[in-house]
């Protein structure tokens, strides 16, 4: 066979591009072995996956057909499985307030529904007690009072309408009437005399003639008190008229008052009487002094008056309130008020105890 003219035995190609070749050739056989190795290892790990799957899902509860059927056909929604709202709410403390309770509670609160008082009874407790429709009450504007020197003073139209006084028995000693005058004092309540708490005893207080004579020369407004202890209407009225025989010649302008007071820490005649029974002798006192044509007046304290006596069978006298306060919660009609019973007047030794008189009973 003869070659072709252009076939030249001895062209390029050389020992060494033959060898180039081959390595070339070896090097691109192994990649692709390589290549194959890795793609074989990710085929076994994904059966690994698979198996693993196959074999969890082979442990998983089997669902029967019904059961299948039943969830395929029910009308629950993914919020409907949703446990978490089962758990109560963890509780937080709120402060009560009057706008969170519910209104029943709020008008039935007797602190805060305007138709109680409260009364502090002498042992220290406490209720709250309803106040009577029917009773007058008073019509005092306390933001009008003013406190000048110690002494309480009531204005209108920046015109002062009240009157300062004292009450005072021979527990003051001697007094000098014309210092208290000077001090600012318009009047002075004098106690006439007193019932022994025990033996039901009349005594009249040793300086009550004296203390009379210099208070009323000294130009003040005189009053009278009685401590009473009767426990019959026939016991009340002899201690009205205890008072009237030792007024002598003396003429007074301020009322005279009716005192029984609550006996602490003994025990005192007076302890079994009912209301009714104190009532009546109330009322018998002062009955026989308006009937000797003078003005009468029931002093007494806030438990006194609204529990230990009937105040509706005693409209018709006037009220001198014992409370010692900055403002007095009483809430019916009285027109005088003893507001502090450590109060201090130049003229008299030791404490003595403060009044105000809302009216001028000297012009009645």
């Amino acid at each position: 066979m003869k070659l072709h003219d252009d076939y030249d035995e001895h062209s390029g190609m050389t020992p060494t591009v033959v060898m180039t070749i081959v390595a070339v050739t070896v090097f691109v056989a192994a990649i692709l072995v390589v290549v194959l190795l890795l793609n074989n290892g990710k085929k076994n790990s994904g059966n690994g996956v698979r198996n693993d799957v196959e074999q969890e899902e082979s442990t998983s509860p089997i669902i029967l057909s019904s059961e299948a059927d039943e969830w395929k056909g029910s009308n629950l929604h993914p919020d409907d499985l949703d446990f978490w709202d089962k758990y109560p709410p963890e509780e937080t403390e709120t402060p009560v307030t009057e706008e969170s309770l519910p209104r029943e509670q709020v008008e039935n609160d007797p602190s805060t529904d305007g138709k109680h008082t409260l009364v502090q009874y002498a042992d220290g407790s406490e209720e709250w007690v309803l106040i009577s429709p029917y009773l007058p009450k008073h019509e005092y504007d306390f933001t009008r009072l003013v406190c000048q020197s110690g002494l309480m003073k009531y204005y209108e139209n920046g015109k002062q309408v009240s009157y300062v006084g004292v009450d005072v028995s021979k527990l003051q000693d001697y007094i000098d009437f014309v210092k208290v005058k000077k001090a600012g004092i318009d009047f002075v309540m004098i106690r006439a005399g007193a019932r022994g708490y025990g033996t039901g005893q009349l005594i009249v207080d040793e300086y009550f003639s004296d203390n009379l004579k210099r208070a009323t020369d000294a130009g003040l407004d005189v009053g009278i008190y009685f401590y009473s202890q009767a426990i019959t209407k026939d016991e009340a009225v002899e201690e009205a008229n205890l008072v009237l025989q030792n007024l002598g010649e003396y003429t007074i302008t301020y009322p005279i008052a009716f005192d029984m007071e609550l006996i602490t820490n003994d025990t005192a005649r007076t302890d079994k009487l009912s209301k009714t029974e104190r009532t009546n002798i109330t009322k018998a006192f002062l009955d026989t002094v308006e009937a000797a044509g003078y003005k009468s007046v029931i002093y007494g304290n806030k438990e006194w008056l609204m529990k230990e006596i009937d105040m509706s069978k005693l409209t018709a006298y006037d009220v001198w309130l014992a409370q010692s306060a900055d403002i007095p919660d009483y809430p019916y009609r009285f027109t005088m008020w003893q507001y502090n019973n450590r109060g201090s007047v130049d003229g008299i030794a030791g404490m003595v105890n403060l009044n105000i008189s809302f009216i001028d009973y000297s012009e009645k």
